[in-house]
């Protein structure tokens, strides 16, 4: 089983090794991204097998065909993150890695699974999506507490540790495969967002409207909104929200920060 310990010990040797040329910057930027792609999309579980395969010494099993064409910019992702493989396993052989091999293994491991399971496109979007600043990332949204059970349930393999909208408030999807246990729980990582949005500075509307339905409207009406940006609603400053990989758009009042504070911005290497 992957620890949630060891994909954490994986940044941090990212992190220690940031300080060097802008090029290879980019190249440990993809690493980073990668294992929180696999966390955030809720891969968990899929990318625990995966390993589990190679640690067997069997071939992994391809569970969607690798791209061997595509966008420039698909392509470019390939060649990227062979070139961070590269990287990777020539500081899995030097002698004063031995320390980090597990962690150094599972960076491995996680461009080998977005390559072998061809998630060039997924991950090109992911990219692009946290590097808008949008707020936390989610798998799927739903109306009501009961669709979203109904779906949990019905789900051949829940995305666990990925977080889903119920009625655009966020909840983890939990899924302990040795119990069978599926929870979502709330949480608050929407208020942490805003909290940390807030720091920047007052919000600046780039639109006002009277009423929540008349912002509602607007939203809608866009053709292809930025991931986050603020609108002022009778006064009230409100993030409006979009979300690419589910096509869905949210408003949040910024007053859903209220009482949260914000520590440190650095959960990622800047």
């Amino acid at each position: 089983m992957t620890d949630p310990l060891l994909l954490s010990e994986a940044q941090e040797v990212i992190g220690r090794q940031w300080a060097q040329s802008p090029e290879r910057r980019q190249l440990l930027e993809l690493a980073r991204d990668a294992l929180f792609f696999i966390w955030d999309t809720g891969q968990r579980h899929h990318f625990e097998d995966f390993r589990e395969r190679l640690k067997a010494g069997a071939p992994p099993r391809v569970e969607e065909a690798p791209a061997t064409s595509g966008t420039r910019e698909q392509v470019s992702l390939q060649e990227r993150l062979s070139r961070t493989q590269e990287l990777f396993t020539k500081l899995l052989d030097e002698p004063e890695s031995t320390a980090e091999r597990g962690p150094i293994q599972a960076i491995l491991n996680a461009l080998q699974f977005i390559s072998v399971t061809g998630q060039y496109s997924a991950f090109g979007d992911y990219r692009e999506y946290v590097a808008a600043g949008g707020p936390p990332y989610a798998v799927a949204s739903f109306a009501t507490r009961e669709e979203a059970e109904a779906w949990l349930q019905r789900h051949p393999h829940p995305p666990d540790s990925a977080n889903v909208l119920i009625a655009n408030a966020y909840h983890d999807v939990v899924h302990d495969r040795a119990t069978g246990t599926r929870r979502l729980p709330r949480n608050r990582d929407l208020e942490y967002y805003l909290a940390e949005l807030r720091k920047g500075g007052p919000p600046v509307a780039i639109a006002s409207f009277s009423s929540r339905q008349d912002a509602d409207a607007w939203l809608q009406s866009q053709p292809k909104p930025a991931s986050w940006t603020w609108v002022s609603i009778a006064g009230v400053p409100y993030l409006a929200a979009y979300y690419p990989n589910l096509g869905h758009r949210a408003l949040y009042p910024l007053s859903l920060a209220n009482g949260y504070q914000v520590e440190s911005s650095e959960s990622r290497p800047q």
